[in-house]
């Protein structure tokens, strides 16, 4: 995938566990121009889906769309999707912690781990912790686990949905 310009979409994420109908908008940077009004945003320091080191998303937990009000309910196992131009990224939910909001080590190619060399293609997300406050933040981490080229079609996960958006 070739980076995208400050604001403009670079794919659609899928989230099954916060409800068949989750499907939420990725865009370039994390402004709150773009958090405010497009959905996810991608830290522009951080890899692009699919490469091996860190892509790193930050959502709104209570306000502008919700994007990430159900992180703390991702359980280890728990696939995300992420669908761009070039295809499907499937990522596994590991784990999470809570932060405090200087800790940007969680960006990292390998994060909260400077220097070493990343061997993993990682997902992080970032969103205020707790819920109904920003005086932490959640950091929920996933690696990737397969990729389908796009005339390869949907994982079967999420097709449904995509057919759905598909027919708007």
């Amino acid at each position: 995938m070739d980076p995208v310009a400050y604001g403009e979409a670079m794919g659609i994420m899928y989230i099954p566990r916060f409800g068949e109908n989750y499907s939420v908008p990725i865009a370039s940077g994390v402004g709150l121009d773009v958090l405010d009004k497009l959905g996810l945003g991608h830290y522009p320091e951080t890899g692009l889906p699919g490469e091996i080191g860190n892509f790193a998303l930050a959502g709104h937990r209570q306000s502008n769309g919700k994007v990430l009000d159900l992180i703390h309910t991702l359980v280890p196992g728990d696939e995300l999707y992420v669908h761009t131009a070039d295809g499907y990224y499937t990522y596994e939910y590991r784990d999470q912690e809570i932060v405090l909001p200087h800790r940007t080590d969680v960006l990292l190619p390998v994060p909260t781990r400077p220097g070493v060399e990343p061997s993993e293609r990682l997902l992080t997300l970032t969103t205020c912790w707790p819920r109904f406050g920003d005086e932490k933040r959640i950091i929920a981490y996933a690696v990737m686990t397969s990729w389908r080229p796009l005339e390869a079609g949907p994982p079967a996960a999420i097709a449904d949905r995509i057919a759905e958006i598909s027919r708007r």
